[in-house]
């Protein structure tokens, strides 16, 4: 399969509620959809988020940097070939979201199928605690979530504050872990890790900058819970090293590194007996129902069930996803274009912002 055409879209979609990230204070999100045509007719989605403050690019960049730098390299390459579409940007450096759009368009465009149902994960982002707790009961009660994942970084006290809280609204059923976001310094962090561990946290994710050394290797050793690794770990050569320094956990993150690349990360976690999460990367359900897919991929321990953002969203370009007995159920359906509603993408399109 050739490229013969593509284009692409942006859109904005509202959140049901505002959201506190690490980097910023939000209550939308805009994407990026791109559509590849091959030569025989197929057609493959992929969808990209688009945050300046936290992916680096704009509309403009991310369009400039598709039609003038990466859409060009797959002239010639079979769309077919993982391998080949792999290698067409093994050069290119940088550019990681734009790759990763390109790529998960191509493994949709071979019809990728999967799970039609993937165990996830909630993610309570920072509230107050008592915010926190009230969220994540009424998602457990909803949708039958088993596993919640709360963010951290709002001080040692509050997150103790948050896990107690959340734990005495959900029971003792409901498997707990704390992203922190880097928040914390590198000095002293084996005490934070310590105490949200001995309050019942399963996994301790980014509680302060990781980086594949000796100081990640002594934490990491010391510590009664894995250590998930999500910020510094974007390609197989990342995972190889932290691997090398004793990870026991890795983010893979097919939205944000692309499907390839998390593949290449998950093979060296299986070899090494090493277990992966898969996370999200802000995808509304049209992009879930593509990297939640890569679920039934994985070789190695899964230590988290995946994670989901999209009931987060008020609005969708795609029929709802649904999420029940903590599980969400995807279409068996090979071909994402045809769950696209191609009129809600014109209603959200971002103005200004021109279909190429």
């Amino acid at each position: 399969m050739k490229l013969a055409e593509w284009s692409l879209h942006f859109y904005r979609l509202p959140y049901r509620r505002p959201v506190t990230w690490a980097y910023a204070a939000e209550s939308e999100s805009d994407y990026a959809l791109l559509k590849l045509v091959a030569d025989n007719g197929a057609v493959g989605i992929g969808e990209a988020v688009v945050k300046p403050t936290r992916t680096g690019y704009s509309p403009r960049s991310l369009a400039a940097a598709l039609e003038d730098v990466l859409l060009p390299r797959l002239q010639g390459v079979d769309l077919a070939s993982e391998s080949e579409v792999h290698r067409a940007f093994a050069w290119v450096d940088s550019n990681l979201a734009g790759r990763a759009l390109v790529e998960n368009a191509c493994w949709a465009l071979r019809g990728v199928r999967g799970s039609t149902e993937v165990a996830v994960t909630w993610i309570v982002t920072r509230q107050a605690p008592a915010q926190m707790a009230a969220e994540a009961a009424d998602m457990c009660k909803r949708h039958g979530f088993r596993s919640l994942k709360l963010k951290g970084g709002q001080g040692v006290e509050t997150d103790l504050r948050v896990i107690a809280e959340v734990r005495a609204a959900v029971g003792a059923q409901i498997e707990l872990s704390m992203d922190a976001n880097r928040a914390y310094p590198t000095a002293g962090i084996e005490s934070y890790v310590r105490a949200i561990a001995d309050v019942g946290v399963r996994v301790v994710e980014d509680p302060c900058e990781l980086a594949p050394d000796s100081a990640f290797e002594r934490l990491q050793r010391g510590s009664a819970v894995p250590l998930l690794v999500d910020f510094a770990n974007t390609s197989g050569q990342d995972a190889a090293r932290f691997l090398d320094r004793g990870a026991r956990a890795l983010m893979i993150k097919p939205g944000r590194i692309g499907i390839s690349e998390a593949r290449e990360i998950d093979a060296l976690c299986a070899a090494r007996g090493a277990s992966v999460s898969l996370g999200m990367w802000y995808e509304s359900a049209l992009g879930a129902a593509l990297t939640l897919r890569s679920a039934a991929m994985l070789k190695s321990l899964v230590i988290l069930p995946a994670e989901c953002f999209f009931p987060m969203l008020a609005e969708q370009v795609t029929p709802p996803l649904k999420i029940e007995n903590g599980a969400v159920w995807l279409a068996d359906q090979p071909n994402l274009e045809r769950l696209v509603d191609w009129e809600a993408l014109k209603r959200f399109a971002i103005r200004g912002q021109g279909n190429n």
